[in-house]
């Protein structure tokens, strides 16, 4: 566990040291914020309840995008610049790698979403909404990012090229997102596991309207343990090549 933590130290501190996490949390909140403004805030009059929704839409985006560029790093880097050997020939379970690098970057995006919430706070001003929604919200946010930045961290262990790792955590982002397209077109059996595949159409709506419903935790809580898995196994194959 203390082997864990340090390596959490380690990677969430490089963020703070490099400009990759300057420009995620600046693009996310600048980009997040122009959407709320225009989309959200701006045009008809809307319901509270409504442009709260709209928030979480456009988080969301701003969430699977910015877990993209946060995790490429994290194995591809160590790759790059050589001191991955380093890992192997420690006495540190790959497993302990693995997590310790996930949960840095996870923590960072957690970060981000936290500093965003200003946002729905805002509704306050001119109108009420429900802490319970903004809290359901949030945790689908987070949800959603562990899921992302597991897949993200996953690519990342495949090359050493974190370019190449960025559009690979992207092509199987998109492949996620777009399952429910698949269900319109597929028969059954296969439109109903297509549908409970699609990463945010089937199981992120309910948090975006401010409900938590455990199938949909558990859903985003195995994607993430599926691909930290996948990254354990892969890093073990490259130890014994």
């Amino acid at each position: 566990m203390n082997t864990i933590v340090l390596i959490v130290r380690r990677e969430f501190s490089s963020y703070f040291h490099t400009l990759i996490g300057y420009v995620v949390a600046a693009a996310m909140l600048s980009v997040g914020g122009l959407l709320f403004n225009v989309y959200a805030l701006g045009g008809t009059e809307k319901l509270s309840e409504d442009v709260l929704q709209n928030f979480f839409y456009f988080m969301s985006g701003m969430v699977m995008i910015g877990s993209v560029f946060l995790s490429m790093r994290l194995v591809a880097e160590e790759r790059q610049n050589g001191t991955l050997v380093v890992l192997y020939t420690s006495p540190v379970p790959d497993w302990q790698i693995v997590v310790g690098k996930y949960l840095s970057a996870l923590l960072f995006l957690a970060l981000i979403i936290f500093l965003s919430l200003y946002m729905p706070l805002l509704i306050f001003v001119h109108g009420k909404v429900s802490v319970g929604h903004i809290f359901a919200g949030s945790l689908g946010l987070l949800l959603l990012g562990s899921a992302s930045v597991a897949i993200g961290t996953f690519a990342s262990s495949l090359t050493r090229n974190q370019v190449v790792a960025a559009v690979i955590s992207g092509a199987i982002l998109v492949t996620a997102l777009m399952m429910w397209m698949l269900a319109k077109v597929a028969d059954a059996p296969l439109d109903d596991i297509f549908t409970a595949m699609s990463l945010w159409n089937k199981h992120f709506q309910s948090f975006q309207k401010g409900v938590i419903n455990s199938r949909d935790v558990i859903f985003y809580l195995s994607i993430t343990f599926f691909f930290l898995l996948a990254t354990t196994k892969t890093l073990e194959a490259r130890r014994w090549r």
